[in-house]
């Protein structure tokens, strides 16, 4: 009798086997729904073979073999194969978490037909400048495996040569996948896609999506039916018959790097799919991730095509310049120099931006008598006031609570909030320039993609006059008007003990600071700051971002850190720390280790969020010179890892390429 080798959504790297009396090889790929424990459970066919790897009487018979789609391509299932082993993740969970919901539900609800939209007015076709036109030709759509890094500073027109590759593409009878790293940059997109392609199906993935509409999008795209996929991360693992380009926007953007489940990059895996589908993948970015630019500078794996100027020949680049505020006294964080700025673009008629990445009213509210601070109780971090709704909120587990009358400790009544978020400087500027309208952009005014789009809206529509928001007002959107940029609270990232946060910085504030004056208003930017010195503003200044990545670049390859290095972290987290550091001290003598002289184990440490929902976190780092050298030792290591004794309530998991240590 035929045998099913199914894979199940579970932590477990096997298969799990079934009998199928009515099976065949050709049902490799289609849904299965099959009996596990006391229920049941929707599986996906690997293979049918006629000797399963147990005897045939242990074998429970599968339930249905689902043949509502075609089976999934041997594509997919390679793809999957490469992730699984590279990110140590259960082959099962990798390919069930690349299905909508609604395929793996065991009695999905009943759909109701839908269309796929189309664009109802064509978009004009802007002519091209010589430098977008010299990366385009640069480009061999129909010639095979190909990675580019398009670096073009902001306001280049990134998206009009992305824009013409889809066209080449789509003439070849080819589908496309465009990656964005957040819902948020979808709708200008999306917009812009259809309106040049409007008698072609363009579908977007990504997890706003009602789950009835992601489920129909995702089979357009699987079908072949869809042209055209524009999606988050997850869709770079969205199954298309006739795929030939891959691209991805923003792609140094940390959004693409998934933090649960299977932690993968949607960008690596991206080049990934594009090697092994022979087809060209072309990453985009005014600010590349250092491991990207060092791909492609000097000759690297990645061909370097270089955009220079604004697309827009009366636009500039913005000028930046340093605020020094070491002497200066600011009111709720704002300088006298910005407010001046402010209220001569008020006196105009343009926009201004004031960024601060961080939302809420302020970040603590304590008391001056006993020192009390609104600590989480399930997090080592502070709850964040919340002064609109009179609430207090952990950001990172989502705890929350009102607002106390007096201090839980001494009872003082007097307590107050310190330091300033989005909110608190909203307030702020509604006082001081009561006249203007102010327009706050954050997770918590804007939480819906309907509330995206009428924010985009306003600003479009000239009806706010100063942007406060936060790194959602970043990256990839046009604002005509604005011409001011003030950028607040930046000094804290250049003292982390993050390694990266100098790259993160770098790269916000050059992508903020290109919102401004990108068409022929001429645009300014200024940053606060009480280290005007530090080489970083001075790179600012100059727009230097290959200055500022050769340094980085040096610093990274004397101290032995990525791209010069390769590195995996094993975290653990429990009810206690010291559980959690337990299970990481096994993990640091098994015997397995011995074998693998190329990959040097560090010390257990606490996470630097060493406490996160009630669990206390723990980890311990797995770092080689030889990426095949870590790859080869990380799946034994895995093996013996996972034959530690342990308390029942410990998790444990593998992260390989962490971007946060």
């Amino acid at each position: 009798m035929p045998v099913l080798r199914v894979a199940l959504d579970l932590p477990l790297h096997r298969l799990f086997e079934y009998r199928a009396e009515s099976a065949s090889t050709a049902d490799a790929g289609l849904r299965v729904r099959v009996p596990f424990g006391r229920g049941e459970r929707i599986g996906v066919i690997v293979e049918v073979v006629e000797q399963g790897e147990w005897p045939d009487e242990q074998l429970k018979p599968a339930t249905e073999i689902l043949r509502d789609h075609d089976p999934l391509p041997h594509d997919f299932f390679a793809l999957c194969e490469f992730a699984s082993a590279y990110y140590q993740a259960p082959f099962g969970e990798v390919v069930l978490q690349a299905l909508p919901v609604g395929l793996k539900r065991v009695a999905p609800p009943n759909r109701r037909a839908g269309r796929v939209k189309k664009a109802q007015m064509a978009l004009a076709v802007p002519a091209l400048t010589e430098e977008q036109a010299s990366a385009i030709n640069k480009i061999a759509v129909d010639g095979g495996f190909s990675a580019q890094l398009l670096y073009g500073v902001t306001g280049s027109g990134k998206t009009e040569v992305y824009l013409r590759l889809v066209e080449q593409a789509l003439a070849l009878g080819r589908q496309v996948l465009l990656l964005v790293p957040e819902i948020n940059l979808t709708p200008q997109l999306e917009e812009r896609v259809r309106g040049r392609f409007t008698e072609r199906t363009v579908v977007s993935l990504h997890s706003e999506l009602a789950e009835a509409a992601r489920e129909r999008n995702w089979r357009a795209a699987f079908s072949g039916e869809a042209d055209i996929v524009l999606g988050t991360r997850l869709a770079i693992f969205t199954p298309m018959p006739r795929l030939g380009l891959i691209i991805v926007d923003e792609e140094h953007d940390a959004s693409f790097k998934q933090q649960d489940g299977m932690r993968y990059s949607a960008r690596d895996i991206a080049v990934v799919r594009a090697r092994q589908l022979s087809i060209p993948v072309l990453l985009g970015s005014a600010t590349p991730a250092l491991e990207t630019w060092a791909n492609a500078r000097d000759g690297g794996r990645y061909q370097l095509l270089t955009l220079k100027e604004r697309a827009n020949p009366e636009a500039r680049l913005p000028t930046v310049r340093i605020v020094d505020t070491r002497k200066m006294v600011l009111r709720e964080g704002v300088s006298e120099t910005l407010v001046t700025a402010i209220r001569q673009r008020l006196e105009r008629g343009e926009q201004s931006l004031v960024f601060l990445n961080r939302r809420g009213y302020a970040p603590v509210l304590a008391c001056p008598a006993c020192g009390w601070v609104s600590r989480c109780q399930r997090c080592a971090a502070n709850l964040v006031l919340h002064l609109a709704d009179r609430r207090l909120r952990c950001h990172h587990c989502g705890f929350e609570n009102g607002i106390p009358k007096a201090c839980p400790t001494c009872g003082n009544q007097d307590i107050h909030p310190f330091g300033r978020g989005t909110q608190r400087v909203e307030t702020w500027l509604q006082s001081e320039f009561p006249e203007a309208r102010i327009l706050r952009v954050d997770r918590d005014s804007v939480k819906s993609r309907k509330q995206w789009e009428a924010v985009l809206e306003q600003i479009h529509g000239g009806a706010a006059d100063i942007l406060v928001g936060t790194q959602m007002l970043a990256k990839g959107h046009d604002f005509p008007k604005l011409t001011l940029v003030g950028a607040l609270g930046a000094d804290a990232a250049l003292f982390a003990a993050d390694w990266r946060a100098p790259e993160r910085l770098f790269a916000q504030l050059m992508q903020v600071a290109g919102r401004a004056g990108r068409a022929e208003l001429k645009g300014e930017v200024l940053i606060q700051t009480q280290y005007p010195d530090h080489p970083l503003f001075g790179a600012l200044v100059a727009h230097d971002y290959t200055g500022f990545a050769a340094t980085q670049l040096k610093e990274r390859e004397q101290a032995g850190f990525p791209p010069y290095t390769f590195q995996a972290v094993l975290r653990a987290e429990a009810p206690a720390m010291a559980d959690a550091l337990a299970f990481l001290e096994s993990a640091v003598r098994l015997p397995t280790i011995a074998e693998h002289e190329q990959v040097m184990l560090y010390d257990p440490v606490p996470m630097k969020m060493a406490r996160l929902a009630n669990l206390e976190r723990a980890q311990l780092l797995a770092e080689s010179y030889s990426r095949p050298a870590l790859q080869a030792f990380l799946p034994h290591w895995r093996e013996a890892i996972a034959r530690i004794k342990s308390p029942s309530k410990l998790r444990w998991h593998i992260e390989v390429d962490p971007l946060e240590l």
